[in-house]
């Protein structure tokens, strides 16, 4: 998996994720295609973009999912030891 086409810079896109250090970040190219659109007309639509970073979207993509987050388990606190 190649993601060196993917950068984040907090001082492009407010540190999201973007292709190539561009104004497009991997959202925009992700929600695009969920809205249906082709490789094709993503390409025409942002001509500086190359086949490969609509790939590397989707790779980040995965990569993000395979992530886990586990929720921090609080504990109750007796309150005994000062009364």
């Amino acid at each position: 998996m190649r993601l060196d086409r993917i950068t984040l810079d907090p001082a492009v896109m407010g540190g999201k994720p973007c292709i190539r250090g561009l104004r497009v970040t991997v959202g925009t190219v992700l929600g695009l295609l969920a809205a249906g659109r082709t490789h094709e007309r993503i390409l025409q639509a942002y001509p500086y973009l190359e086949p490969g970073d609509i790939d590397a979207a989707f790779a980040y993509a995965a990569w993000r999912l395979q992530e886990r987050e586990e929720a921090l388990v609080v504990g109750c606190v007796s309150t005994s030891w000062w009364t």
